[in-house]
């Protein structure tokens, strides 16, 4: 379970989306679903990854947060030993849905949408 602490704490603020953006780019890459989003390669590269917050909700409860996000996949090759096919990086995206608990500052991740992607390459 992820625990986003102090972004809660910064819910009304300016300070929000620059912390929401911090806090879930520094993850591991293995916290969010991003293998399962996958389109154009075959594991989640350890390159940076970029957070875009597209919607934002809130009730008594929770923040709802849709978030788009920019990562890289690697394409590996056969991994023989002779193998000339360098290990190689493809641009993917994928639509997260955050919910932070307002009790807690726990929040769940999941994997909204896939199939849209903005580079028009689909």
């Amino acid at each position: 379970m992820i625990k986003l602490e102090q972004t809660l704490q910064a819910w009304g603020s300016e300070r929000f989306a620059g912390l929401i953006k911090q806090a879930l780019e520094s993850l591991p890459h293995h916290e969010l679903p991003l293998q399962q989003a996958l389109q154009h390669s075959s594991q989640v590269s350890d390159e940076p990854i970029e957070v875009m917050i597209l919607n934002v909700a809130e009730s008594v409860e929770r923040i709802t947060l849709r978030l788009g996000v920019f990562y890289s996949g690697v394409i590996a090759g056969c991994n023989c030993a002779d193998d000339p096919t360098p290990v190689d990086t493809v641009s993917e995206y994928c639509i997260l849905g955050l919910d932070i608990d307002r009790r807690t500052a726990e929040a769940v991740v999941v994997l909204l949408d896939h199939e849209s992607d903005p580079s028009g390459d689909e």
